[in-house]
């Protein structure tokens, strides 16, 4: 059941859901924001923060691309592509310059919604990128003839600090990272702003943090805590937008859909288009 204050849903926290306004129409697209989801340590969200908000930015007319940069290829199965039977993948985009990266595209089922996919071809990236002249530039240098065909390019990081967390964090224009409402997925998240104070002092000058996405919240004294932790951390930074943890998130994965399509009217799909109309208010993407 949703919360009802006024007529208006509300979320956890007793806010309107309406708080950010409803897009306006694009008549034109591109060029693209390209956000890192991003965060070092696993389960927290970010696969998932990946497709639902990358779902409701394609309902909301942005043409979008989920850049799946796990070798677990989750974010590909998510959209319901068999990672084992794809031949060309993120991995063929980074290492074939010979290879038009539009064939590396596909498109779901959901308009306005495209993948480049990933699986464990990826894993072997991160020694192959060692010898690569300009290593650290290889996913911006793949990505650079889609810009202008997309209004969000979103990488799906995988949860550790190496060549290709830098490389998104080179090709990206700025963060998003997906924190957990509990304590320990406030640990780390210290060094991954030094990583990303790194990369932006001697690769990516113009690299922002958007801002931290509270995932996985729950009504209980802990979450509540880690809250009060979080906006002291991340002052400014931490989006109003909170998603709470949901049975039902598990439900979208297994239809292969983002939550937003699935159960549009579920409180979850409520809160992440509540975060994509927030990305969309505060600028980050047009």
């Amino acid at each position: 059941m949703l919360a009802n204050l006024g007529g208006m849903p509300t979320d956890l926290l007793g806010r309107e859901y309406q708080t950010f306004p409803a897009p306006r129409k694009l008549e034109s697209h591109g060029p693209a924001t390209i956000i890192a989801m991003c965060n070092q340590k696993g389960g927290v969200g970010k696969t998932t923060s990946s497709i639902n908000i990358a779902g409701a930015l394609s309902q909301y007319g942005r043409r979008t691309l989920i850049v799946d940069f796990d070798p677990q290829g989750a974010a590909t199965v998510g959209l319901g592509i068999n990672a084992n039977d794809v031949d060309k993948t993120v991995y063929t985009a980074l290492f074939d310059t010979s290879m038009d990266v539009h064939d590396v595209v596909m498109h779901t089922r959901f308009p306005d919604l495209d993948i480049i996919p990933a699986n464990i071809d990826l894993s072997a990236a991160e020694v192959q990128l060692v010898t690569e002249v300009g290593r650290e530039q290889c996913l911006a240098s793949a990505l650079r003839p889609l810009r202008d065909e997309y209004d969000c390019i979103i990488i799906d990081c995988q949860p550790s600090l190496g060549l290709l967390t830098v490389n998104a964090l080179t090709a990206a224009d700025g963060v998003i990272i997906p924190v957990a409402a509990e304590y320990f997925a406030l640990r780390g998240v210290a060094l991954l702003m030094q990583s990303i104070d790194k990369v932006k002092s001697r690769i990516n000058p113009g690299l922002k943090v958007y801002g931290v996405l509270v995932t996985m919240y729950t009504h209980t004294l802990h979450s509540e805590e880690v809250m009060q932790r979080i906006y002291e951390a991340f002052r400014g930074k931490v989006f109003h937008s909170v998603i709470s943890r949901s049975i039902k998130l598990p439900d979208a994965t297994v239809a292969a859909a983002p939550i937003t399509m699935y159960a549009p009217q579920h409180r979850t799909a409520l809160e992440y288009r509540e975060a994509t109309r927030e990305i969309i208010a505060r600028g980050i993407v047009a």
